[in-house]
């Protein structure tokens, strides 16, 4: 082992005191890197993960930092090095995309697990080297997609294992919001913000797990005042069959999924990415519904399989791949090429 990977080790066993893996019923101890709203609803789906607790956040401005932590039982690190060094298992990414890549490799360096808020990063090129300094610091990297741990989605899969729809060749899916502020996050070319990462790539996650790997991505959309884009709507072939998508910061889109097999079809409804009911249809004329609430705030799902992968030494998420990841932000970075759309961070 050459210095720097003894280094790695070193610091990876300094930041796992239960062992390697982790025991089955070992407290995950969660720091959080961010205090907007997806971070709030983090911490308060954590809250019902067995076994896990939050224990320091960082964010780039104190006061939110303080805030935050007082409200969820936790505390405020000075820096982001203070953060890391604070003692937590598990990191959780909360900010911009612009930074994800930054904060991924140095947590992953400093042996903590990583989960990142989506898309993992702004661009192929960034994803590849997180998913090399994970693999270096021999630590757990997920990107923090959550619709298939949601218990519908995954009753709808185990349905239709009994209950097939034929060969599934069409995915269709889309979301647009309006009214968004002109200060949102969302609209900042500076943060690579955009309808495509902002929201695009939840349908790009729903065509790559149902039809595989793109082939070939054609994109129609529009850039709006503050540069970044604000419509984009995508016909894509997978190994397959084909996606059709949309996204959008300006419009008013209904939120559903449509997925169609030779012998039937899908519609989750919406918003199909917090997903509660599904329809199948088959054409034999029979009609399921299927229902499955989600509680806890929804993220507490992707959370509780990310510790039970940190207590079983897994390296990398079964259902929420690296391979997925860098499929789903290759759509977007052929998607963002056919726009003009390149980012200050690239």
């Amino acid at each position: 082992m050459d210095d720097k990977a003894t280094q790695v080790a070193t610091r990876a066993a300094a930041h796992n005191p239960f062992g390697d893996p982790f025991g089955d019923h070992a407290a995950i101890r969660w720091g959080i890197v961010g205090t907007g709203r997806i971070a709030h609803r983090f911490a308060q789906s954590l809250a019902h993960v067995p076994h896990a607790r939050l224990t320091a956040v960082w964010s780039r401005r104190r006061a939110p930092a303080e805030t935050f932590a007082q409200q969820h039982g936790a505390q405020a690190a000075d820096s982001f090095d203070a953060l890391l060094q604070s003692g937590i298992d598990a990191i959780y990414i909360a900010t911009m995309q612009d930074s994800h890549a930054h904060y991924a490799c140095a947590a992953l360096e400093a042996g903590i697990h990583v989960l990142c808020e989506k898309p993992a990063t702004v661009n192929a090129a960034q994803l590849d080297r997180v998913i090399d300094s994970a693999r270096a610091s021999q630590r757990l990297f997920m990107e923090a997609m959550k619709p298939p741990f949601y218990p519908l989605y995954q009753k709808l899969r185990a349905h239709l294992a009994d209950d097939p729809i034929g060969d599934i060749g069409l995915v269709r899916a889309g979301c647009s919001v309006p009214g968004v502020p002109d200060d949102h996050p969302s609209l900042s070319f500076e943060q690579a913000g955009g309808a495509l990462l902002d929201i695009g790539i939840y349908e790009m996650f729903l065509a790559v797990d149902w039809l595989g790997a793109p082939l070939d991505v054609q994109t129609l959309g529009r850039l709006g005042p503050t540069g970044v884009d604000t419509f984009a709507s995508l016909n894509s072939q997978h190994e397959k069959g084909i996606a059709q998508l949309f996204c959008g910061l300006d419009l008013f889109g209904k939120g559903d999924a449509f997925i169609a097999g030779t012998q039937g079809n899908i519609t989750i409804h919406e918003n199909w990415w917090n997903p509660a009911r599904a329809t199948v249809r088959y054409v034999d004329g029979r009609v399921v519904e299927l229902e499955a609430p989600f509680g806890g705030g929804g993220l507490n799902y992707e959370t509780e399989h990310f510790c039970d992968l940190i207590r079983s030494g897994a390296l990398e998420s079964p259902v929420m791949t690296h391979a997925k990841s860098r499929q789903m932000i290759e759509m977007a970075d052929a998607a963002r090429a056919a726009l003009g759309l390149r980012f200050p961070c690239e």
